[in-house]
């Protein structure tokens, strides 16, 4: 998993991206984020803290790999509570196995060369009836240009790579695109 860039780490801890997590946590179901919540590739936190505060019965545990965003996390986390931030690969996470009762990620996996390892550790961790839920950015020349310009490391991905690396994990991904087929919104469960 790479370490961002400053043009990561500036949209991360920037107004866009906190505005937008409101929506983005109430698309995520309710009714299956259980009580045990991973997020992987958190950033500032600003996804688990809007999970903390809208669902105050789960204990949200947040990740990343960027030692400037786990302090900033950190930061943004000292009050909320049901949290707790640590330093974590997403493609070896040091929990054990059936861990948690979801696993959410918000726009990182593309960041992730080896994402299919992000996958097989995102279900390692889950307790079983658990769902790896989340968006990411899909490949678009658009959205290619964008991370070249950047220079940021990324892979991204079709949507139906994504689901036939599911398949040949043997777990259901339930798939469909949004804003105008460049994200990718899923939720995948162990068969």
């Amino acid at each position: 998993m790479s370490v961002m860039s400053k043009v990561e780490r500036a949209f991360c801890c920037g107004a866009l991206w906190r505005t937008s997590t409101g929506a983005v946590v109430r698309s995520l179901p309710a009714t299956v984020l259980g009580h045990d919540v991973l997020e992987i590739g958190s950033g500032s936190g600003a996804i688990a803290e809007q999970l903390a505060r809208e669902h105050p019965e789960t204990t949200v545990t947040a990740t990343d790999l960027d030692p400037v965003m786990v302090s900033a996390a950190t930061q943004r986390l000292r009050n909320v509570g049901n949290t707790s931030v640590q330093p974590a690969d997403a493609t070896a996470l040091p929990f054990p196995d059936a861990s948690f009762d979801s696993v959410v990620s918000c726009l990182m996996l593309h960041h992730v060369i080896d994402w299919e390892a992000t996958l097989r550790e995102a279900v390692r961790v889950l307790r079983p009836g658990g769902v790896f839920v989340g968006y990411d950015i899909v490949r678009t020349p658009v959205a290619t240009a964008i991370h070249r310009l950047d220079r940021s490391p990324f892979r991204l991905f079709a949507p139906a790579e994504f689901s036939a690396q599911c398949a040949y994990a043997g777990l259901n991904a339930d798939t469909r695109t949004t804003l105008l087929d460049h994200v990718l919104r899923f939720e995948v469960r162990a068969a």
